[in-house]
């Protein structure tokens, strides 16, 4: 009996000593998992605050921080800013760290909408600074019929974002991109002119200087028709209070009876060259401009006119309108040349003639189907292998193009090509 006690107690022990090392054991890995964790947060942080510093950084932020593909993201928040103008707040399903971006930059999206027989593409500005580490924020404008056909149907993808999406909804997102984006390693004075719902990038880039406390001198224009379709307007109030390097100015092109000027707007008059001219000590800035067509063509004109040299003005491409009009022109062909296009998959041979904008144009008017989504060579969704052949671009592709590939939306074909369509 006397021997069992000892041998009791050694038992005892010796189960204690193998649960102190299961605990200590389980300790050990979560506090390894921990600082896995902290080090993957760690380095995204300092990856955010590099790109911030230096632009060039991008290029590796990308490629060490952005996700292939789609990723879900859940709508953790929803805030109508206007008539028909939502904000969306994102955050990763999965719970990690976000990558940064650039002010500028935006985010493509692909919905399934119920009756729709495929996913729908589209490109959104970030619209928030990117020192907000723990979301993304778009906001989206339901885009109205056409002028010409008031009765038409509003824009499928941003009329489902208002009405169908709604917070904890899962969405499909890839990582920011886009080459229009402030420039954070200048410090010189700058114009950002936002035009409707183009104001969304150029509002980035402003609550960037903001977050950061730049002394850099900015003059933000924005222009609406009137009041019912102004955005964060008590902010941008606030933001010009705080920061004595921030000119506010606010174009309503056709204010209301109830718009008070010198309260809710600037000035009754469209954003213009002639009004930079009339509040503007000079030229020398660096412009950066998002807006309809019409206005981006006039303004660049414009800028062109009043010799601010072209290295000066930056613009985002509004869909296929903007980019043939401020880009470079079409490639000019001998008269009554047509070029031989063969779309592969589609079993279809046909004759270029250069009246369609873009490949992807004449694909579609020809029913061959190619996915498409901004339609400005920004999204990359439109990118179609070629065979043989060769392309060339109406303006520069803001998306990564694949050798052996082109973005059918902003092509032309430069001889006899064979695409994979």
């Amino acid at each position: 009996m006397s021997h069992i006690v000892p041998l009791v107690a050694v038992m005892v022990l010796a189960v204690f000593a193998i649960y102190g090392v299961i605990l200590g054991a389980a300790q050990f890995f979560e506090q390894v998992r921990s600082r896995q964790l902290h080090d993957a947060e760690r380095d995204v942080l300092k990856a955010r605050i590099e790109l911030l510093a230096n632009p060039m950084a991008k290029i590796q932020a990308h490629d060490n921080f952005a996700w292939p593909g789609f990723r879900k993201f859940v709508l953790k928040g929803k805030v109508l800013e206007a008539e028909d103008i939502c904000s969306y707040y994102l955050t990763p399903h999965d719970g990690q760290a976000l990558p940064p971006y650039l002010p500028g930059q935006y985010l493509t999206f692909q919905v399934n909408i119920p009756g729709v027989e495929r996913a729908e593409t589209r490109c959104y500005s970030l619209s928030d600074s990117p020192h907000n580490p723990d979301y993304y924020r778009i906001t989206v404008k339901r885009i109205p019929p056409p002028n010409n056909d008031p009765a038409g149907r509003y824009g499928l993808v941003s009329t489902f974002f208002q009405h169908n999406v709604l917070p904890d909804d899962l969405i499909d997102v890839k990582a920011p991109a886009g080459h229009f984006y402030l420039d954070t390693n200048q410090r010189g004075p700058v114009v950002l002119i936002g035009g409707g719902i183009g104001v969304t990038p150029v509002l980035s880039m402003l609550n960037h200087i903001a977050a950061t406390g730049s002394t850099r001198e900015v003059w933000f224009f924005y222009g609406v028709q009137n009041g019912t379709q102004h955005v964060q307007k008590e902010y941008l109030k606030q933001v010009a209070a705080e920061h004595e390097n921030v000119h506010l100015h606010i174009c309503y092109s056709s204010p209301l009876p109830t718009d008070i000027e010198g309260e809710d707007y600037h000035h009754a008059e469209r954003i213009s060259v002639d009004l930079l001219k009339r509040l503007l000590p000079s030229n020398n800035y660096n412009y950066y401009l998002c807006g309809p067509p019409p206005m981006m063509v006039q303004i660049t004109d414009d800028l062109a006119d009043w010799r601010v040299p072209k290295t000066h003005v930056h613009f985002e491409a509004f869909g296929p309108a903007t980019v043939k009009s401020v880009s470079k022109p079409v490639i000019e062909k001998p008269k009554g040349e047509e070029i031989e296009v063969t779309f592969a998959r589609s079993g279809k041979t046909l004759l270029w003639d250069g009246s369609s904008p873009s490949l992807l144009d004449f694909a579609e008017s020809n029913g061959v189907p190619i996915d498409s989504g901004c339609r400005a060579g920004n999204c990359g969704t439109c990118l179609t292998a070629i065979r043989s052949g060769k392309v060339d671009y109406l303006s520069e592709p803001g998306a990564i193009v694949e050798e052996g590939s082109c973005l059918a939306c902003i092509a032309v074909p430069q001889s006899k090509i064979n695409l994979d369509a």
